[in-house]
């Protein structure tokens, strides 16, 4: 049997140098040094609204292009949506399955960007696979 998203989402962010995953919420979170970069949102509660999704850290204008561009792959999401974040539906197929680990790398790689130092070097090759 397939892992289900969760356990994908989990390895690919898990797999980031210094990430961990804290619940909060009721929902699985994962964050760099306290810093929340993604967040679990299953079907079941008001988080997933009936599709399982993660929710990842954006601009504002990489939202609005996101969400414009394919609006059944992407959505606004509650709460962190009015800060720029954007939800990913982890059912609509294997090309939201393919964003998720470029979106997470990207913001491993803005982290870094930003001057703080991390323990060890992450690129394309040696991600997990999450599809």
């Amino acid at each position: 049997m397939a892992p289900g998203p969760l356990a994908r989402l989990r390895k690919l962010c898990l797999a980031l140098p210094e990430a961990v995953e804290v619940e909060a919420w009721g929902a699985p979170t994962f964050r760099v040094r306290g810093r929340l970069f993604a967040m679990f949102a299953h079907a079941s509660d008001h988080h997933g609204g009936g599709r399982d999704g993660v929710w990842i850290k954006a601009t504002r204008d990489n939202q609005a292009l996101m969400i414009h561009s394919d609006p059944g792959r992407f959505f606004f999401p509650p709460y962190l949506g009015p800060s720029g974040w954007v939800g990913v539906y982890l059912d609509a197929g294997a090309a939201a399955h393919s964003l998720a680990p470029e979106r997470v790398t990207r913001l491993d790689r803005q982290y870094a960007a930003r001057g703080e130092p991390r323990r060890g070097e992450h690129d394309a090759d040696n991600r997990p696979d999450y599809a």
